[in-house]
């Protein structure tokens, strides 16, 4: 169950992205927007969004052995 803040600390959370990670907690794209939600504005990226967290970015399709090849 979230933690409720008093009401000074309540930086207008939206609270349908807080229903939505209780709803589908595994969800990256509830993830992001309720670390999103919890940031201030110019701040450090939320830790999901962190290199090193998760499973490496997918392939832009470089391949070693094509560029062996191309440059021989």
């Amino acid at each position: 169950m979230p933690t409720q803040q008093p009401p000074s600390q309540d930086a207008g959370r939206d609270e349908s992205i807080a229903k939505r990670l209780d709803k589908h907690p595994e969800s990256k794209d509830a993830q992001l927007d309720a670390g999103l939600d919890e940031s201030m504005d110019a701040s450090d990226p939320p830790a999901n969004t962190q290199p090193g967290r998760a499973d490496p970015a997918p392939s832009s399709g470089y391949s070693e052995e094509a560029e062996r090849q191309r440059d021989a």
